[in-house]
């Protein structure tokens, strides 16, 4: 069976939006790469790794509201659900993005951030109050419980060719880490693009899928074994002590 196109096949610059390398966020390398050279989704997982401050979540917010999804968390069609309040509609670098999509397949977005996901969970748990298979985030019994069900939950991003997701492993434990990376290979295994932003050794193995590396060089494909992430956690868990004597 032959695979569905990749719903997004680039995300770049519009020709008439300016840059200004001096000024955030266009000076932050990764976004200046975004900017200028633009950023191709291949099928499958993309994850984006690297230091706080990179630029990891400033891109993937962007891309997820130039493909259509709101920038506090939720699905392209949550947007009308979503109580703007004094948030404009899209932010200065999304808007001068555009968004190079292949013919046919799912155009919906779902976007989910670990700093804004307990209101989309409210809206959800109002929305689908009265729905017989509904199970209220809120009610659930962890931050992390709520997370994976959100996510193992298809009505909400049934329609999604594109799902983005801003460190998702922040809420989740080493088990539950595990079950998402099946979720990403089960959702990339159904046609969907996965943009992710993390810090995680564990996710980042999941094999098959693009990592690029956010530095002072833009944005770099690496290999797993070669992340700093990776060889960091690696060097820590053989002699923790190394590591802690600079900082107690």
């Amino acid at each position: 069976m032959a695979r569905a196109p990749r719903p997004v096949r680039r995300v770049e610059r519009h020709p008439d939006a300016a840059v200004d390398v001096t000024a955030w966020p266009d000076s932050v390398p990764a976004v200046t790469q975004l900017l200028t050279r633009g950023l191709d989704l291949p099928a499958g997982v993309t994850f984006l790794v690297g230091e706080n401050g990179a630029g990891k979540s400033t891109v993937v917010e962007a891309v997820a509201e130039a493909v259509g999804a709101h920038r506090e968390g939720g699905s392209s069609a949550h947007l009308a659900g979503v109580d703007r309040g004094d948030h404009e509609d899209t932010s200065d670098l999304a808007g001068r993005l555009r968004v190079v999509r292949s013919g046919g397949g799912r155009r919906g977005a779902f976007f989910l951030r670990a700093e804004t996901m307990h209101r989309f969970y409210s809206y959800l748990d109002e929305t689908y109050a009265d729905v017989r298979d509904h199970r209220p985030p809120h009610h659930l019994r962890s931050h992390g419980e709520s997370f994976l069900g959100v996510l193992g939950t298809k009505r909400w991003f049934r329609d999604a060719g594109v799902v983005l997701l801003d460190e998702p492993e922040s809420a989740l434990s080493f088990d539950n880490c595990l079950l998402l990376a099946g979720s990403l290979a089960r959702m990339a295994a159904d046609g969907k693009q996965v943009l992710c932003a993390t810090h995680s050794p564990l996710l980042t193995a999941l094999p098959g899928a693009n990592v690029l590396q956010l530095d002072e060089h833009g944005m770099t494909p690496v290999a797993w074994e070669e992340l700093a992430v990776v060889r960091n956690w690696r060097f820590f868990l053989d002699a923790p002590e190394r590591f802690l004597r600079h900082v107690l």
